[in-house]
């Protein structure tokens, strides 16, 4: 069994092999590690050692470090190494990872790199440079193994193993048809299987599930996703094949967006904020969302001024407001999480939003009918008030009932107008919940007031 990278004692140890004259005891060291492993030293390293290390390192094992690093950090190995080592580099590297470096650079540098490269790899890279980032063709690898359908098994398998090493993927074959389109798929355990004189038009699968080139990458995730590919074939609008999107450059689509909605959640706006960002663009990503708040909070309190002569009469209503405001704020939120969940992980259509709407109602209503009976009667212990008891117990069954349903409105409300319904945050649900609570809770203690004076 693999044991975890234990960092400390590998750093040491690199800067030890570092000083060595020759490098042949770092490559065996470094040769059993994960890529991420690498990276990893390489991050923590002294910023003195990370040149030498750099220079270090063979090709492929130079390759496999770039990828699993940051732009900046890529773009300053590359400019360590010069165009002409780098150039080596790049042959190696994945395409789609190194388009989407390119893709960071100016257009000149861009040229610079690509001229320097071999002319199938630099051609396979521009092809890949020309899909908007966040689509299909974007995250996808143009590095496959395609067959024709009058091929035997026997000469797909000696196809599979003369291009193992270049595929990213090797455990689906695609058939094509003379203008390159598409029309099935053989995976390696059908071709274990199969009799080796069999031709592949009799084992492969014709009715393929496939995703267009301009498919957006959330939705890329939810067909692997659904149907548990390890790749999805890209199509063209022509039906040709242009690449696959494998299963780990889906794992970091998810990552990336579940981090950006819960940057949106968190009322932080699209761009990351993490632990080295300074203050001020830190003040300059969350002020936007806290004026909104802001305002929105003023409007609160104008709800509570408006019935001042109410609270004025009875100031046990005070007691109890910030319990309704917060409970009707809780429930929202929680509904709020529910359903973007719900809609990154399948279809909303209208069948499934009309379920989902009538499901909350009642689950509002066995919330609001439980808190708000439990509140009743801790008020009327408390304040011995049968009225007062009634107007707080109905007061949180009718909150708890408008802030769930608030909390599935509006992110299924922008979902259907097109916009990221993670902008719904939750400071915001609890924002407006807390303005209709206090409406509700301060509407019926006025309305029963010389019930409960």
């Amino acid at each position: 069994m693999t044991q975890p990278l234990n960092l400390e004692d590998s750093l040491l140890h690199v800067i030890k092999l570092l000083k060595e004259p020759h490098h042949h005891g770092l490559h065996v060291y470094l040769e059993e590690f994960q890529p991420y492993d690498i990276a990893e030293i390489y991050r923590n390293l002294p910023t003195k050692h990370r040149a030498k290390f750099v220079t270090s390192l063979e090709a492929e094992l130079l390759a496999d470090l770039i990828q699993e690093l940051e732009y900046e950090q890529q773009l300053n190995i590359f400019l360590l190494l010069g165009i002409e080592r780098a150039s080596k580099i790049m042959d190696i590297m994945e395409n789609d990872d190194l388009a989407d470096l390119l893709n960071e650079l100016s257009n000149d540098q861009t040229e610079q790199f690509l001229g320097s490269m071999e002319a199938e790899e630099s051609k396979n890279v521009k092809d890949l440079m020309q899909y908007p980032r966040e689509t299909a063709g974007g995250i996808m690898t143009n590095r496959f193994v395609w067959i024709r359908e009058n091929y035997s098994v026997r000469e797909a398998v000696d196809k599979l193993k003369a291009f193992a090493e270049y595929a990213e993927n090797i455990y689906y074959l695609y058939v094509l048809n003379d203008q390159k389109q598409l029309v099935g798929v053989v995976s390696y355990r059908d071709l274990l299987l199969a009799d080796i004189n069999e031709t592949i038009h009799n084992i492969m699968y014709s009715r393929v599930i496939s995703v267009p080139d301009d498919m957006d990458q959330e939705e890329v995730a939810r067909t692997i996703g659904r149907y548990d590919f390890i790749a999805v074939p890209v199509i063209d609008n022509e039906q040709k094949l242009v690449g696959i999107v494998t299963v780990d450059d889906i794992i970091d689509v998810i990552v990336i967006e579940a981090n950006e909605d819960v940057e949106k959640l968190s009322a932080t706006g699209k761009n990351s904020i993490d632990f080295t960002t300074n203050a001020l663009t830190a003040s300059l990503r969350r002020l936007p969302w806290l004026i909104l708040l802001l305002f929105l909070g003023l409007l609160s309190g104008s709800v509570i001024a408006s019935y001042e002569a109410t609270l004025d009469k009875v100031v046990a209503l005070a007691f109890f407001m910030p319990m309704i405001a917060g409970m009707t704020g809780n429930t929202g939120t929680q509904s709020l999480g529910i359903v973007i969940r719900g809609i990154a992980s399948q279809h909303m259509d209208r069948k499934t939003i009309f379920n989902l709407v009538w499901r909350d109602i009642g689950v509002g209503l066995i919330l609001g009918l439980v808190c708000g009976i439990l509140i009743a009667a801790i008020t009327f212990v408390w304040q011995g008030n049968f009225i007062l008891s009634v107007i707080t117990g109905v007061s949180l069954l009718l909150t708890l009932i408008i802030g769930t349903l608030a909390g599935t409105m509006i992110p299924l409300l922008l979902f259907k107008l097109k916009i990221d319904p993670a902008i719904a945050s939750g400071p915001l649900i609890t924002t407006l919940n807390d303005i209709f609570s206090l409406t509700v809770y301060f509407g019926l203690a006025t309305i029963f007031i010389q019930y409960i004076i």
